[in-house]
């Protein structure tokens, strides 16, 4: 999922009524503003709404990709891929529409890690007033991608990385990428990933395993879950997200070539959250079934200001050359995920 950008990559109710317009497809989006590095800001809220038919989308008209999403007392904190000389570039929204670009969330990288290649951030709150941020990055040694950790008092950051070596790191799985969060039912948070074998000639596997308490260890073995078996995913499944609705966990995952039409959006479910996990018989969300996003992947799952849920996800533009960041309603259908296309 996440690679450089090709050369030319519960809130107020007040609200809730923006949300709508995310019903529309492919439109006239902006770029996220870029402020003063100095400025905070006031959030960016959106002061009137285009009609739904207008279509917002890209929402962030502009190079970001592998977007997260993390929600905190009403505001919307997304993070994205390396870009615009920031390592991990953040923008915040009132309403999911209108987004303010912020400072770098990971200005400072340690001796140890390359620049260059700062990927696929996640941020969650362990608890309030704490935040840790997961990201890719590449080791000096072994010269591998591999996850790392950080941590803030604010989701804003600036997030100060933990410790003297990657988190997650693999050398015999060629490294790993894309790791994501999900806190189960019973309490327990748990970090997925990809090993990022497809750079080494290895299969390609989602991971799940237990993290402790801080978020900053793991605190049990990891477990597979699906790899690269479908025609349609060529030779690598990634960006793995899980969400838990009515007793059923979907894993949602992007596959195969992320530079051009290729590339798609899975799902799998299960009925516990170590599997095993049934792949559905079509992809979630393809470039054939909605031309407008050409490549679509780097999916995130976050409940709008209305309390309906929404698939969050990169796809190209201009002719491929930057990856701007989408918002479409996502429903549920006998527990499989269905997409609003519009």
């Amino acid at each position: 999922m996440p690679r450089p950008a090709a050369a030319s990559r519960g809130g107020p109710v007040a609200v809730a009524a923006a949300a709508a317009l995310l019903l529309g497809a492919c439109g006239g989006g902006g770029p996220a503003a870029e402020p003063a590095e100095e400025s905070s800001g006031d959030g960016g809220a959106a002061t009137a709404s285009p009609s739904p038919q207008d279509g917002p989308n890209p929402v962030v008209d502009d190079d970001f990709p592998d977007p997260d999403v993390l929600e905190v007392d009403g505001v919307y904190y997304a993070y994205a891929t390396e870009g615009n000389l920031k390592n991990v570039r953040v923008a915040r929204s009132t309403d999911l529409v209108e987004w303010e670009a912020l400072p770098d969330a990971l200005p400072d990288l340690p001796a140890w890690v390359v620049p260059g290649k700062t990927w696929a951030p996640e941020v969650t709150e362990i608890a309030p007033g704490q935040y840790v941020l997961y990201f890719t990055a590449t080791n000096f040694s072994p010269t591998l991608q591999c996850i790392g950790a950080a941590t803030a008092a604010s989701p804003e950051g600036p997030f100060t990385v933990v410790g003297e070596a990657m988190l997650v790191c693999p050398t015999e799985e060629g490294g790993a990428i894309d790791a994501s969060t999900f806190l189960d039912t019973d309490g327990t948070r748990y970090l997925l990933w990809k090993n990022d074998g497809n750079c080494c000639g290895f299969d390609t596997w989602l991971y799940l395993a237990p993290l402790s308490p801080d978020g900053v260890t793991l605190a049990g073995a990891p477990t597979r879950l699906v790899k690269q078996d479908q025609p349609w995913e060529g030779n690598l499944v990634e960006a793995p997200t899980l969400v838990e609705r009515d007793g059923v966990y979907t894993l949602l995952y992007s596959a195969n070539d992320y530079g051009g039409e290729r590339y798609a959006i899975g799902w799998a479910t299960a009925s516990s959250v170590l599997g095993p996990y049934t792949k559905g018989d079509e992809p979630l969300l393809t470039t054939a079934d909605a031309p407008e996003y050409v490549g679509p992947g780097g999916q995130d799952v976050v409940v709008g200001p209305d309390g309906e849920d929404l698939l969050v996800f990169h796809s190209w533009y201009g002719d491929t050359t930057y990856r701007g960041m989408n918002v479409l309603p996502l429903e549920w259908e006998d527990g499989a995920p269905v997409v609003d296309v519009g």
